[in-house]
């Protein structure tokens, strides 16, 4: 047996462990103890933040990470207009993202009563994802390892955050992961700072931030802002179709979740096709098969994506990795690829002029790597 018998994911996947009847480490909630207690320190820290009054030391109350999705935007209007928080709106300019995400980021300007922040270092995140993209990881490697490129670049603007509030001495920073990814997330700022020094190195982490981030490790606690997740109590109430229909219908949204994923989305694949055996999402696919087995007639969500309760994940998955080398090797049609990449995500639930901004980014998933410099993994 080499995948799991429930969720499909395989024996390669990092962090995955098979017995001998099937089921892996996943399905068997093996991990579940470290998981609830990340759960309960994160929702007493949220709750703090909820009840804390006025920042006397600054300000705001708060510096609020806003991307330009779905998620930010709607919890950035609720912290300014529904908690009258004073919010410092902090968006890192990323080389790669989605003209979609820039675009909303610009009209919230004008709609919400915050300060907003455009921070910006083409050149430290570039070398970031170049070493990321081009190093081969250790084998067999820990739970969420696939994700490991996204990871580092949230670390590195994240970090460029954290300096800001340490030194404007704002007490909180919101960071609006959705409800599953907080569960494997770090909330203690210092050791958002280790983990960065751990994966690259004293070398590299001093050249990209200047040596700025020594005085975060030796700094007084009580100095050093709290990180605190928005949508930790929502767990249960998450509706990401909801959310944008709201956000709609005030205006403060225009796009799809998928039209702001950033432009790096093929090669996120390639990434964890070549060293993992599985597509970027398979944690989010396994959790929708894990879901189906329990309960067929409950909806489908692994929170992040939405998928359809009749979709072939396995088959999703072949197609899309066939695809993504294809276009990595210069083989095949383009248009033929175009028209395959839009059908797959199309059964994702994507609208067609999603679909249709998420295949281009993988079809030009070669000049994006060369743009950056990123070295594109072989088969």
């Amino acid at each position: 047996m080499t995948s799991c018998k429930v969720c499909s994911l395989g024996a390669q996947h990092p962090g995955v462990t098979l017995d001998d009847d099937g089921l892996c480490n996943l399905c068997k909630l093996t991990m579940a103890t470290d998981l609830v207690e990340n759960f309960r320190y994160t929702s007493e820290m949220y709750q703090g933040f909820v009840n804390a009054g006025p920042n006397t030391a600054g300000e705001f109350d708060c510096l609020f990470m806003y991307s330009g999705g779905k998620d930010s935007t709607f919890m950035l209007d609720r912290f300014v207009n529904g908690l009258g928080k004073r919010v410092l709106a902090y968006t890192f300019d990323i080389p790669f993202e989605s003209k979609h995400s820039v675009q909303n980021v610009r009209g919230m300007r004008d709609k919400i009563d915050a300060e907003f922040l455009l921070d910006s270092d083409d050149d430290g995140i570039t070398k970031v994802m170049a070493e990321i993209f081009s190093r081969k990881p250790e084998k067999p490697g820990k739970y969420l390892d696939e994700k490991l490129p996204c990871y580092s670049c949230r670390s590195f603007f994240l970090i460029r955050a954290i300096l800001v509030a340490f030194e404007r001495k704002i007490p909180y920073i919101a960071l609006c992961a959705d409800p599953q990814q907080i569960l494997t997330m770090e909330s203690d700022v210092r050791k958002v700072v280790q983990g960065f020094y751990r994966t690259f190195g004293a070398k590299l982490t001093d050249e990209v931030f200047k040596g700025r981030i020594e005085e975060i490790l030796f700094a007084p606690a009580d100095d050093l802002p709290r990180i605190v997740f928005p949508y930790i109590g929502s767990r249960y109430d998450y509706d990401p179709d909801q959310m944008v229909t709201e956000l709609k219908d005030k205006g403060l949204y225009s796009a799809s979740p998928l039209e702001t994923h950033c432009r790096l989305f093929g090669l996120l694949n390639l990434y964890s096709y070549t060293h993992w055996g599985s597509m970027y999402y398979k944690i989010n696919a396994s959790s929708h098969l894990r879901a189906a087995h329990r309960n067929p007639d409950q909806q489908r969500t692994s929170f992040s994506l939405k998928f359809p309760k009749a979709l072939n994940v396995i088959e999703l998955e072949e197609r899309l990795r066939t695809t993504l080398f294809a276009i990595s090797a210069n083989e095949g049609d383009p248009a033929e690829h175009e028209r395959e990449l839009i059908e797959l995500f199309s059964m994702l639930g994507a609208t067609e002029d999603a679909a249709a901004h998420v295949a281009r980014t993988c079809l030009e998933l070669k000049e994006t790597a060369a743009e950056f410099g990123i070295a594109l993994p072989r088969r």
